[in-house]
């Protein structure tokens, strides 16, 4: 089959799976929605710290320019040693509990996609009739909770590896910064802009070999060592097809984000008529719901397209 050909139905198997079991959607919705409150409390309250230890009025601050804001913010814990451990920490903790939880919803949730995709058959293939969508269908309480139970240490670990990677990354990424220049090239503005290009491309590729490693551990039950070199055997028998489906999902979320920036900028403008405008808030609301749902569904899409290829590699092998 040729490769484009190939490509789309795997796209369409992958969207058809993470379907048939759309309650994973809103369930991750939900919880990613959840720990990013969580994590606004701890900065909202180190705003408020700052405030009170500097003495100034809330207007003071909103009245800097949002890029002024943070370091304005920063500087204010830096000169209060004690201020800042307690908002270090209080962030650590929301940080570390809100990972927890949601490596146990990660858990569940693919869990019910390994199901489904064992379950579907050649459901990628017309005619499509809703029968082939009850069989792909396998979300249930118990499984997503057995699921979360069964593979939930060896994700611990795999978070544990994870935060590693990051400190690792983003200590190179200050030593190059802030640190002394590597050349006469690049000093000042050019480092900074080749470090962060370096940051983004390191922290996007350590993501997508933590979700494929994700993706392993619940198909297969295995420890994270075995998952790690069946990720390696993975990428190496189907670069071609983990790539085109990573450039699609890539594709799909930069065309969402510009929809949903366009149609924030519409609504925005609607606010501003009379009597007409009182209908922007539930409207910005439901705008948002749909593109977090949307968001979780490509990703999730995408997840089930690169288990279907591991199980595919498997069956090969």
């Amino acid at each position: 089959m040729d490769q484009p050909r190939a490509l789309k139905l795997l796209l369409k198997r992958g969207a058809l799976v993470t379907a048939a079991n759309w309650p994973v959607v809103v369930v991750q919705f939900v919880a990613d929605t959840f720990f990013k409150a969580l994590l606004a409390v701890p900065i909202a309250g180190g705003a408020v710290l700052v405030m009170l230890l500097a003495g100034a009025e809330p207007s003071d601050l909103w009245r800097l320019g949002y890029r002024e804001i943070v370091p304005a913010l920063i500087g204010a814990l830096l000169a209060q040693p004690v201020a800042l451990a307690a908002f270090l920490g209080a962030l650590g903790l929301i940080a570390g509990g809100g990972s927890v939880f949601m490596v146990a919803v990660k858990a569940g949730t693919l869990t019910v996609l390994v199901a489904g995709e064992r379950a579907a058959g050649a459901i990628e293939h017309p005619p499509l009739h809703l029968a082939a969508l009850a069989r792909a269908s396998r979300f249930s309480v118990d499984r997503f909770t057995a699921g979360g139970r069964r593979i939930f240490g060896r994700y611990l670990v795999l978070v544990a590896g994870l935060a590693v990677a990051y400190a690792l990354t983003l200590g190179a990424y200050g030593l190059i910064v802030l640190g002394p220049p590597l050349a006469d090239v690049f000093e000042g503005p050019m480092a900074v802009t080749l470090a962060s290009l370096w940051l983004i491309g390191l922290i996007t590729l350590v993501n997508f070999l933590y979700l494929l490693t994700q993706i392993v551990v619940a198909a297969d039950g295995c420890p994270v060592r075995d998952a790690l070199s069946r990720v390696a055997q993975l990428l190496v028998a189907e670069t071609r097809a983990i790539l085109g489906v990573l450039g699609a999902i890539l594709a799909l979320m930069v065309l969402t984000t510009a929809a949903s920036v366009l149609a924030t900028a519409a609504l925005g403008l609607i606010a501003f008529v009379p009597f007409v405008g009182l209908a922007a808030l539930p409207l910005q609301v439901i705008a948002w719901l749909l593109r977090g749902l949307v968001f979780q569904y490509i990703s999730l899409t995408g997840a089930a397209a690169y288990l279907r290829l591991h199980e595919t590699v498997k069956r090969e092998r």
